[in-house]
């Protein structure tokens, strides 16, 4: 038996509203105790074990968490304050996905001009559809916008109130290097996109060239700004004479969400570039395919308005930029050359090898328009 005196105290406690506070303080004390313990463990943790020891414990963990349903192996980096590369690098089928999609297109439709891009009606929605037997397949590309170097579709999204949008376009002033150069110089952007707030490499993964960027962009007033953590990957084949950029959200630790900013957790882009000669010789095709969720409580014809005015508007400030690198000879950075993963293929196996060294030591510890 309880004693009668203090549980009739406690109910007229609760009786007087005390009941939610007393649960409160029940809570604060009970997550108290579990962040001393969590902090004590580490702590133990450290004193028992090198560095390189608790890397293969967090890989070992990590990889019986990986196969069970839900976020649980995500939610143990996060924690560990690790970005697990295995998970989130992008993957080389990623970009041959990318290039054969500008293939497709260059053989169902007569659009594609090695000397620029006729004027004329696309072909019909049937054969510029989505792969057959795919999701997104059912969803036809409408034509928005039309121009004699400069072509816009769209397409819902299904189970959203969004669009994933594609561009093609041509440029005959300017060298595919320096386009491509341009769109991947962090620091180059930052003096020609006004928009730009913050543009920062986060981290590198050396076995496949991925980087972690976080950007940070002014939307129009009174909107917050947006920031987008993602990961992006770029591949030059010299031998087909394609380069592709490939990019999408991806959550890092490194970079919690802030309240001055809302964050894009959906976000993706592929852009291919196809020279009509040379890399260094002016005139190419690019094909450009973007889709993201910027968060907004605008009605869907608003946000479509707003992309479909803002990605003709961010591309010609982006040729701008190029020509201004090309004639003013403003120092960009040579991704082209200076690219360390067009390797061989002995090469390749060779940072193949080192990764699986470096999981059996460390586990995977080694663990607007981008």
């Amino acid at each position: 038996m309880f004693p009668r005196r203090p549980l009739a105290a406690w109910l007229a406690r609760a009786r007087g509203g005390g009941l939610l506070r007393l649960l409160a303080n029940q809570c604060r004390f009970v997550t108290g105790l579990r962040v001393r313990r969590a902090q004590q463990i580490a702590q133990l943790y450290g004193r028992l074990y090198s560095e390189n020891s608790r890397c293969v414990l967090l890989g070992r963990l990590w990889r019986r968490l990986r196969g069970r349903p839900g976020h649980a192996s995500a939610l143990m980096a996060a924690l560990a304050g690790v970005f697990v590369w295995d998970e989130e690098r992008i993957q080389e089928e990623e970009l041959q996905r990318s290039i054969n999609e500008m293939k497709r297109l260059e053989e169902v439709s007569s659009i594609f001009q090695s000397s620029g891009v006729e004027h004329h009606t696309p072909e019909p929605k049937s054969q510029i559809e989505g792969p057959e037997g795919s999701e997104d397949g059912a969803q036809q590309w409408e034509m928005v916008m039309d121009k004699r170097h400069f072509k816009l579709w769209r397409r819902p999204i299904m189970g959203t109130h969004l669009y994933q949008y594609r561009v093609f376009g041509t440029y005959t002033d300017v060298t595919p290097r320096q386009f491509f150069n341009v769109q991947l110089d962090t620091e180059y952007r930052k003096k020609w996109d006004a928009l730009v707030i913050k543009l920062e490499v986060i981290e590198r993964d050396a076995v496949s060239g991925s980087e972690v960027l976080h950007w940070v962009t002014h939307f129009p007033y009174p909107m917050y700004s947006r920031d987008y953590v993602y990961v992006r990957r770029y591949s030059v084949d010299q031998e087909n004479n394609v380069m592709v950029l490939v990019s999408r959200a991806v959550e890092h630790p490194s970079v919690p969400e802030s309240p001055e900013f809302v964050r894009v957790r959906s976000y993706e882009s592929q852009m291919v570039i196809r020279p009509h000669k040379s890399f260094d010789e002016n005139g190419f095709d690019y094909l450009l395919t973007y889709s993201d969720n910027p968060q907004t409580v605008f009605p869907r014809y608003c946000v479509s308005w707003m992309v479909s005015s803002g990605m003709p508007d961010f591309l010609e400030k982006l040729h701008t930029a190029t020509l201004k690198a090309k004639n003013m000879e403003i120092k960009v950075k040579d991704y082209i050359s200076a690219k360390p993963l067009e390797v061989s293929g002995e090469a390749k196996g060779t940072a193949q090898a080192s990764e699986r060294k470096n999981e059996g030591s460390c586990g995977p510890a080694r663990i607007e328009y981008a």
